[in-house]
């Protein structure tokens, strides 16, 4: 699976120790950026992990900023992304697993780095369970993007 990764300032440090981790556990990963600790904004970074995602130049990708909020607010702008802040393993794989989540976003400031990372495998491990009531969720969270994402 290849994950595009990307941060601001405040998950910079998360996203350096992450992506080693990553490719340590087998998976192909795309650092998008932030390259410093230099103050940068965060909807920057969610749109080009974004734009891995849609182009299909990535299978999931992961935002870390300080609090997981910001880029989860940013990402969800886009139409067929589905963020999903997680700050505990078990919403990591069931919102990949009920609500076919496709990006997982992280707070620096908020979780510690051991927790991350299960965290983090909790998500890249799940699969979407293509169950009737999931599939049929996801249709109408679609239709809302149809509807309102002009």
């Amino acid at each position: 699976m290849k994950i595009a990764i990307a941060s601001d300032h405040a998950g910079y440090d998360y996203k350096n120790i992450l992506v080693p981790f990553l490719i340590s556990q087998g998976f192909q990963v795309d650092d998008l950026g932030g390259y410093s600790r230099e103050p940068s904004d965060y909807p920057d970074h969610a749109a080009d992990v974004a734009r891995a995602v849609i182009e299909k130049t990535a299978e999931r990708g992961i935002l870390i900023c300080g609090s997981g909020v910001g880029v989860s607010v940013a990402v969800n702008k886009f139409r067929g992304l589905r963020g999903a802040i997680c700050h505990d393993s078990y919403s990591a794989h069931q919102g990949v697993e009920h609500d076919n989540a496709n990006v997982l976003c992280i707070g620096e400031r908020i979780v510690g780095i051991e927790l991350a990372k299960e965290i983090v495998l909790a998500f890249v491990h799940a699969v979407f369970s293509n169950e009737e009531r999931h599939v049929r969720r996801l249709e109408k969270i679609q239709a809302i993007e149809d509807q309102n994402m002009k």
